[in-house]
């Protein structure tokens, strides 16, 4: 029997965050403060609402130990320096112990793997998957394992050289101490050390040694805009000799080098949360490490779970990427099941920031990201908030609709939603470190004013939320429904913006004299099976009126109507009532194309074909 394959709906759920209650928000508060989500607060209820709302797969997001200003001495797990920490909480992405998961999240922690697993196993039970960070390219300054002490990175390298294939890390020349840029002229000017105190822009693990920074930062003076916190791990290439430098580890030509270390310690980490149940790993900034490392321990991977999934976050516009080819590409082709399609999210947003138009999607779809292999998502942590007033034309929460609608009806990769888009959360105020830049900060503790009201004392029935909050909430949950359907799981993708760039009746407005600004359309469709023409009008404030579908011949042969004169309907899945219905004929479709009746500002339509 031919099955539709399941097509991942990704829920990002930042754990410190998604089921805090405590409403204080104080500016830089501490855990006691501000309070903390926990493991446990992920339960049966909010996964059952999470699973109905049309979500196939949770991503736990930030659950590593990472770096922290809170103290678990008690337990031996003493807070970090504060020169090396971003926010109080700490960020996500400074791991310290890659086999371990933050303390703040139990009930117990010293229970806190056990309390991890009994999650993974809340979530299978009710046929959710479970993805984690997977952070290979970096690690907090101050890693030590407390849970694998003897795959501790860097234990037994060789800190006499800047470079060598079993070292760990990248090693400083010349003479230190590291001078973090958390004081300077001897003022402090990190946010963090202001709240904390006792900051002397040093690290006593880097007096007599430094190590280069995360983000390819060889100097013993990173700039405050470095990934200053963290170290670059080595994976037997020296980044410094470009693309091109020696590999010190198994090619194509020669295969029978020696595996690096590091390579070996970072299959034992995948295995290792493998082992805890852990189904597929999101991982940081993939394009920064080896491609040959990703091949090696894919294959490793899926001898331990066949269906184990990789998702790589990565940016083929990057300088810093270990390959003159297309690194999305080559990730996929390294066994990944998807990779970010980060330039179609470019262009939406540029089309409210300008100056970019619709139809610049056409230059990158397929061209850059892998059409059917990438992640598409219209907010992460990494991104700013789509309700944010300072950004997206400062349109609110209904912008979401025709951005996000348009880029999950794309290819059949797999769609994310970021914990709050669902209910317009706008990343308003400033919580600490994170600043008031647009994004939910994730260096700080705190909760999000909004998702609390869907969570609503931990009911996770959307008690508190107003009708409109409620009403997008309703509509993300018919999106992502949509989103698994067999047109959109498996099914064709055909552009119809160039076929209607001389059609003046495509949206055109005064002025303009070509058409797709602000109208997008394409058609997903399946061999003999289900059929969606996706539309969406992207304008803040116009109704678009008379538009004409033009449709080319690959078109007419996917919707059957190539020949004949039968009756066609379109219908369409994200209304709540009163669905737009059209209804033509197949003579009339190759004739003048579909007249749709007036397009309403910020629109989108996922019209199913029959």
């Amino acid at each position: 029997m031919n099955r539709t394959p399941v097509r991942p709906r990704i829920y990002q759920l930042f754990v410190r965050q998604f089921g805090n209650t405590n409403e204080t928000r104080k500016p830089n508060g501490t855990l006691r403060e501000n309070g903390c989500g926990r493991f446990a607060d992920v339960d049966d209820r909010a996964l059952r609402a999470l699973r109905s709302f049309g979500i196939t797969h949770l991503w736990l997001h930030g659950v590593l130990r990472q770096a922290t200003a809170t103290d678990y001495s008690a337990i031996g797990l003493p807070a970090d320096d504060p020169d090396l920490l971003k926010g109080l909480a700490g960020s996500p992405y400074a791991v310290r112990d890659c086999f371990d998961v933050c303390p703040d999240y139990a009930l117990d922690p010293t229970r806190r793997l056990d309390e991890f697993t009994a999650l993974v196993g809340r979530a299978h039970a009710l046929a959710l998957r479970v993805i984690i960070d997977f952070v290979p390219n970096h690690v907090a300054r101050s890693h030590q394992s407390v849970v694998r002490p003897d795959l501790t990175f860097g234990a037994h390298d060789d800190r006499s050289r800047f470079f060598a294939p079993d070292n760990n890390y990248y090693y400083l020349t010349g003479t230190g101490p590291l001078r973090l840029p958390t004081v300077r002229d001897g003022l402090v000017v990190s946010p963090t050390c202001r709240i904390t105190g006792g900051c002397d822009g040093l690290f006593e693990g880097e007096r007599d040694h430094g190590k280069v920074t995360g983000n390819n930062v060889v100097s013993w003076t990173p700039g405050a805009g470095d990934w200053y916190e963290t170290v670059k791990l080595n994976y037997g290439h020296d980044f410094t000799q470009g693309r091109h430098g020696p590999r010190e580890f198994p090619t194509i030509d020669p295969p029978d080098r020696p595996v690096p270390d590091t390579w070996l310690k970072m299959d034992t980490v995948l295995a290792h949360w493998q082992g805890l149940g852990v189904d597929g790993f999101r991982c940081d900034m993939a394009h920064l490490v080896p491609v040959e490392f990703w091949k090696w321990a894919i294959v490793r991977a899926r001898d331990r779970a066949a269906d184990v999934m990789f998702l790589g976050e990565a940016y083929d516009d990057d300088p810093n990427k270990l390959t003159d080819a297309n690194v999305l590409l080559a990730l996929v082709e390294a066994g990944f099941a998807a990779v970010y399609d980060h330039q179609s999210y470019k262009i939406l947003k540029g089309i409210y920031d300008g100056p970019k138009w619709a139809n610049d999607l056409d230059d990158v779809l397929g061209a850059v990201a892998p059409l059917h292999h990438s992640v598409r998502y219209s907010e992460n942590h990494d991104e700013v908030r789509l309700a944010h007033r300072g950004n997206w034309g400062g349109l609110g929460p209904a912008v979401g609709r025709p951005v996000t609608a348009l880029l999950f009806g794309i290819g059949r990769g797999p769609v994310l939603l970021y914990n709050g888009q669902e209910v317009g959360e706008p990343a308003l105020a400033a919580e600490g470190f994170g600043g008031g830049d647009g994004r939910t900060s994730i260096f700080d503790y705190g909760s999000m004013p909004e998702l609390a009201k869907w969570v609503n004392g931990h009911l996770f029935d959307g008690g508190r939320l107003s009708a409109e909050q409620s009403d997008l909430r309703v509509w993300y949950g018919r999106l992502l429904t949509v989103s698994g359907e067999p047109a959109l799981a498996s099914g064709g993708f055909l552009p119809l913006n160039r076929a209607n760039a001389d059609n003046p009746a495509y949206g055109r407005l005064p002025g303009e004299n070509v058409s797709g600004h602000w109208l997008y359309a394409y058609l997903r469709h399946e061999r003999a099976g289900q059929r969606l023409l996706v539309v969406v009008n992207l304008h803040p404030k116009e109704t678009l009126r008379g538009v004409c579908v033009r449709l080319p011949p690959e078109a007419l042969s996917a919707l059957g109507a190539d020949t004949g004169d039968r009756t066609i309907q379109f219908s369409d899945r994200l209304a709540a009532k009163e669905a737009l219905v059209v209804r033509t004929t197949a003579g009339a479709l190759r004739g003048s194309g579909l007249e749709l009746p007036p397009l309403e500002p910020l629109g989108a339509w996922y019209l199913e074909v029959r």
